[in-house]
């Protein structure tokens, strides 16, 4: 689904990430894994499209590296960003329009909306309120499924247990976990290691800007000491 290779990354003159190469297949659940500057975020802006960058990013067939961003987004990525970004004085049924801004199915999504309302009533419930009056947990679900609204070929998490209490984290991976098994193409930025190697196929991991080591989430066992060597680097 998605291939990545020789991608440099730069933030002004700065190059934070140094030609590293990603694969994601269709259906996995693929993880970078790493301490705060590793590259991980600056990958995903990478892909798509909103910080500088060179080498190759192909999403199935097509080299989509140098796309703007809204080619990109018509094409089939899609991100929930770290800190949710919702559009805070717009109601939670207008930040799930926005989501399907690009298809031209609208009565398709209207109804879809409500199917989104019916799995998580709390959003229902909350339909008409400023997404910024939710909680944070609501919040990353509110921008999730947005995410989703624009039928993406493959979805780009960042860092979706960010500042959410443990029994809402957990919640959120039971929601990745679904949307694996429904075959949702899932590209993931998570600290937490422990529940993200639980929903992944496959991981990177990143030190200052290099894949420093990457397989099937087998190799990694129960991430105790993944766990240890990253928090390890963070000190």
């Amino acid at each position: 689904m998605l291939q990545i290779k020789s991608l440099k990354v730069f933030h002004g003159p700065i190059e934070a990430v140094h030609g590293i190469d990603i694969s994601v297949r269709e259906g996995q659940c693929v993880t970078l894994l790493g301490p705060n500057g590793a590259g991980k975020t600056s990958t995903l802006s990478a892909i798509t499209g909103t910080v500088r960058a060179t080498g190759s990013i192909r999403l199935q067939d097509e080299d989509i590296g140098r796309l703007p961003i809204e080619e990109r987004c018509k094409r089939g990525i899609a991100i929930s960003p770290e800190g949710r970004r919702v559009f805070a004085t717009l109601s939670v049924r207008d930040n799930l329009i926005m989501g399907g801004a690009t298809r031209r199915d609208k009565a398709s999504l209207t109804d879809e909306i409500e199917e989104w309302f019916s799995q998580f009533p709390v959003l229902g419930e909350r339909r008409e309120q400023p997404a910024g009056t939710l909680s944070g947990g609501e919040q990353q679900m509110l921008a999730i499924v947005r995410a989703l609204l624009s039928k993406p070929r493959i979805l780009l998490l960042d860092e979706p247990s960010l500042g959410l209490a443990p029994q809402i984290t957990a919640r959120i991976f039971r929601i990745i976990k679904e949307l694996k098994a429904a075959g949702t193409t899932i590209l993931l930025v998570e600290q937490n290691a422990g529940a993200a190697l639980e929903v992944s196929d496959y991981v990177y991991v990143l030190n200052n800007g290099l894949v420093s080591r990457h397989g099937d989430v087998a190799e990694f066992g129960d991430g105790a000491v993944l766990i240890n060597e990253l928090t390890g680097v963070q000190q």
